[in-house]
């Protein structure tokens, strides 16, 4: 596969740039969709049209209108800001209490890594979604319910991995020289295990944001995360999935937006990865 010279001087293969090009975009899209929609497309993605239900791609509307008459394209940009809010914000949270439960228990071991192990057992042994689906019931749905249930079921994943590596990294000579000249316990663990530790927590956090985002999708699919009218890439798809046999862009586009997204942010993360783990060849 074509390879291109980073900024670093690494060379990364075509698919890692083409990645990293559309999450660029992605992220572009997010934090300028109010602009992009008023003064580019020129669509309301709130304004309905009874005129225009469900239009095919065309000159008005690229991508076409959806069963209330509302501009398509317009709602997948909105719906990103959404989307790539909920799944990096996801990852910083669920990777920050990880990262503070992991070092705890990793350090101090004993009775203390035993009990919080036990915690992180529990956590891990539920399926992510399904326990996601289950928190969201229970709780008013929104976009704060949404970010809180995915941070719950992910934050024990981060905390087994930091665990780990602090289990290894506290047994090298410069903790223990860190230790012997009389550091305290915070200096040791986040002057020297936690900066040691972060390029592959930031790979782990990285891989996670395209599974926290179809997460996201599949809460507002089922009416659990953000509600309507507020455009979301899964609630396009359940809000629509009637017409998908008359009408298909309705569906085919936004999934298309959640298939992109997650694709490339899994490409990117593994290419971080292969960059970052020691145990990766160069």
């Amino acid at each position: 596969m074509p390879e291109y010279r980073t900024a670093s001087g690494h060379f990364a293969p075509l698919s890692a740039v083409i990645a990293a090009a559309i999450l660029a975009v992605l992220l572009i899209t997010a934090l300028a969709a109010p602009l992009i929609t008023r003064h580019v497309i020129k669509q309301d993605p709130y304004a309905m049209d009874l005129d225009a239900l469900r239009q095919p791609p065309g000159k008005d509307h690229l991508l076409g209108t959806d069963s209330k008459g509302r501009d398509l394209l317009a709602r997948i940009v909105h719906g990103s800001r959404i989307s790539l809010f909920v799944g990096f914000s996801a990852a910083i949270l669920s990777l920050v209490i990880g990262v503070l439960f992991g070092l705890t228990a990793g350090y101090f071991g004993g009775m203390v890594d035993l009990v919080l192990s036990r915690i992180f057992d529990i956590f891990l042994a539920f399926p992510s979604l399904l326990l996601a689906i289950g928190i969201s019931a229970v709780i008013p749905p929104g976009l704060g319910s949404a970010m809180l249930a995915i941070t719950l079921v992910s934050w024990a994943g981060f905390a087994r991995l930091i665990r780990g590596m602090t289990l290894s990294l506290k047994e090298l000579t410069f903790v223990e020289a860190s230790q012997a000249l009389g550091a305290s316990t915070g200096r040791t663990i986040f002057r020297h295990i936690l900066p040691n530790a972060a390029p592959l927590l930031l790979v782990a956090a990285g891989l996670r944001v395209g599974g926290f985002i179809l997460i996201e999708s599949s809460l507002s699919f089922l009416g659990l995360g953000v509600q309507p009218p507020t455009p979301t890439w899964g609630s396009m798809i359940s809000l629509n999935r009637a017409y998908i046999n008359a009408a298909p862009w309705m569906v085919i586009f936004p999934g298309l937006a959640i298939s992109m997204t997650v694709i490339a942010c899994n490409i990117l993360g593994d290419h971080l990865r292969d960059r970052l783990d020691p145990r990766f060849p160069d």
